[in-house]
């Protein structure tokens, strides 16, 4: 294994972490963006939906920052002092869901729903810095009038996919009213990740010269993406209004075949939209400044975290997989 390849295998190890934490986080924050439309009972039912897989969602989080200290230690530095704030805002949004999940559990009456209230606040605080982080990612850290305009439309992308995934989620996991909700909450997500990624394809051309000018170069492979993109969103557009009549209908009856279509849909969205951000920033790993090959450690030290990697990653998959499989099903009050 050359000392080209390892910052290579690196890069894709730590975007694949980084995908499943945006994917498997994202569905439980935006089930806590989605909680104060519930009603209590609804509340309780869309907590339980995500109780047991939230903490480990985060371990993604975890690992891809962990990936970027050891293997990319310069981007590291570089990209955390510049996301300081947005990096310290989303860590008091998370400290804020963790609290409010544990106390709203042991909480009465108006405690209740102040927790559910902090719950929710917590989920669109983390959920917002994460867009913002994105954003100014994107820009290369610029600090223009447009570029945090630009930055605040990711923002509100990103958590638009987010309610779109933990309604998507709560449509396969619960039944009912509430199912029949998320439904509608699903579409809400979509309309947002549209006007997002309309305003982010043209935000990026504009703003960002770097990746405008890699979007000129291969115009007929690139085409290939927002095609298949506008493809998945019209079928998880259809499928979830497809649920909505049949949940409104007398007859329910045959439908756990079709509950996850909208999820799955959902998922594919963000590794369509990943694999665009991919394409359009590599090699770079800090955008028109830094490559992957410049930041990367040195090769002896890559391989070295790479064994740890290849142990530690098996099982973070096993464990997840595992969990997802004891608390599979429909939760109920």
């Amino acid at each position: 294994m050359s000392a080209l390849d390892l910052p290579l295998i690196f890069t894709g190890l730590m975007g694949f972490a980084i995908l499943a934490y945006v994917v498997l986080d994202g569905y439980d924050l935006g089930v806590g963006i989605l909680l104060p439309a519930a009603t209590p009972c609804e509340q309780n039912i869309m907590v339980s939906s995500i109780g047991p897989f939230w903490d480990a969602n985060e371990t993604w989080l975890v690992l891809g920052i962990g990936l970027l200290l050891v293997a990319f230690p310069v981007a590291h530095g570089m990209v955390l002092t510049a996301l300081y704030l947005p990096v310290l805002v989303m860590l008091i949004g998370l400290i804020l869901r963790g609290v409010a999940f544990e106390f709203r559990v042991k909480a009465q009456g108006w405690h209740r729903e102040l927790w559910n209230w902090l719950f929710g606040c917590g989920s669109i605080i983390a959920a917002l810095a994460q867009g913002l982080m994105l954003g100014l990612y994107v820009v290369g850290f610029a600090h223009g009038v447009g570029d945090y305009l630009f930055a605040a439309v990711v923002a509100l992308g990103v958590a638009g996919g987010y309610v779109m995934l933990g309604g998507a989620w709560l449509i396969a996991r619960t039944e009912g009213t509430l199912q029949h909700s998320a439904t509608r909450w699903t579409r809400w997500g979509q309309i947002g990740v549209a006007l997002g990624l309309l305003l982010v394809i043209v935000g990026t051309a504009l703003e960002n010269s770097t990746i405008r000018e890699k979007w000129l170069q291969l115009p007929m492979l690139l085409l290939l993406l927002p095609l298949a993109l506008i493809a998945v969103w019209s079928w998880v557009w259809h499928a979830t209004r497809r649920l909505e009549h049949r949940l409104a209908g007398s007859s329910c009856a045959n439908l756990s075949k079709h509950e996850w279509m909208p999820f799955f849909g959902a998922v594919s969205i963000y590794v369509i939209a990943f694999l665009g951000l991919g394409y359009s920033l590599f090699p770079y790993i800090v955008v028109a400044r830094l490559t992957i090959w410049q930041a990367a450690a040195h090769p002896s030290s890559l391989r070295f975290v790479l064994i740890g990697a290849l142990i530690v990653l098996p099982m973070i998959l096993a464990y997840s997989v595992f969990s997802y499989y004891v608390f599979r099903g429909k939760v109920r009050e």
